[in-house]
């Protein structure tokens, strides 16, 4: 176990220096730069030069890579050309919204998804294991942007249950500490639920399959023969091993922890770390493309390490083949 987890981060650091190196490069090889994304009109082309000769955008690409690279190994991000702020204090301030938003989006991916399909195998083939098959694939198809217009639609601007956007509410900063946590729980229920329900409906569409592989195993079969009531079955002998996919579906599901979803995030303007990208993308922010890109690759590889470290405790084989 020691020795995958020194050799997977051994492996990480030149796969993490490669998808440095191709981001600079698209971002470098598109037109224009920060200084010519500059929104004041009538900005005279010198005080532009001077925005470049300040960011050092007018050196060549490779010293500017070099740059990035040497302050990269030095733990120094550099500083956000929008924000005006060091890329560290950015990401820091955009890390927690994304955090908790995809993580509970994560809880109703897992919950939905292993509820779904527990319930659809129950009786495999039957009126509940249709509907829940023809609506998983139905949500699974659904544009994530379209079911979160959707649902601000619906349930914010129609109904007034939930609130459309943003983390707080605008008197958030002088409410006691329960109407707080009440409020940031109202604003956080849209947004994890959409991101969550699709999901899930990949997430039943995995689990089922495999639960309906278990459930023809000679061990399935010797549990049948001693008596053991089905639902036991299920839940006991034949979950474990089908949640084999599931945890990859869980490694893989660890980036967005990161990166998160910016359509969700900007749909909903939640502070998070997909509305930061979206910014800097379109200011042209280089140092805040850079980071969150190797953030998101680094959840990458740190996703793929944790989904083999979960097959080797749900199953005992890859233990002791390890």
């Amino acid at each position: 176990m020691v020795r995958l987890v020194l050799r997977r981060l051994a492996l990480a650091v030149p796969l993490l220096l490669l998808v440095a190196t191709l981001t600079f490069l698209v971002v470098h090889a598109a037109p224009g730069s920060y200084a010519d994304a500059v929104d004041q009109p009538g900005l005279p082309p010198a005080a532009r030069e001077m925005i470049r000769e300040r960011f050092g955008l007018d050196l060549p690409f490779h010293l500017q890579y070099l740059r990035w690279l040497g302050g990269l190994a030095r733990g120094d991000l550099g500083v956000s050309y929008l924000y005006r702020q060091p890329v560290a204090t950015v990401v820091t301030r955009a890390l927690p919204p994304t955090l908790l938003l995809n993580a509970s989006s994560l809880l109703i991916v897992l919950g939905l998804g292993l509820a779904l399909a527990v319930a659809a195998v129950r009786r495999p083939h039957g009126w509940v294991d249709r509907v829940i098959t023809v609506l998983s694939l139905g949500v699974y198809g659904l544009p994530t942007f379209w079911l979160a217009g959707l649902a601000v639609l619906l349930l914010s601007h129609l109904l007034g249950w939930l609130p459309p956007s943003h983390m707080h509410s605008v008197d958030a900063d002088r409410m006691g500490a329960v109407s707080r946590a009440w409020d940031l729980l109202r604003h956080l229920l849209l947004p994890a639920v959409c991101l969550g329900t699709v999901g899930a409906a990949a997430a039943a569409r995995y689990l089922r399959a495999a639960l309906l592989d278990v459930r023809s195993s000679r061990f399935i079969s010797a549990a049948r023969a001693r008596g053991v009531p089905e639902r036991r079955i299920l839940q006991v002998h034949a979950l474990r091993p089908a949640l084999l996919p599931v945890v990859t579906l869980l490694g893989l599901s660890l980036p967005y922890l990161v990166s998160g979803s910016v359509v969700v995030e900007t749909v909903f303007s939640w502070p998070g770390m997909g509305q930061v990208l979206v910014e800097s993308a379109s200011a042209r922010d280089l140092p805040v493309i850079m980071a969150v890109t190797v953030l998101g690759a680094a959840a990458v590889v740190l996703g793929n390490l944790v989904s083999d470290l979960l097959y080797a405790v749900v199953d005992p084989r890859v233990r002791r083949s390890g």
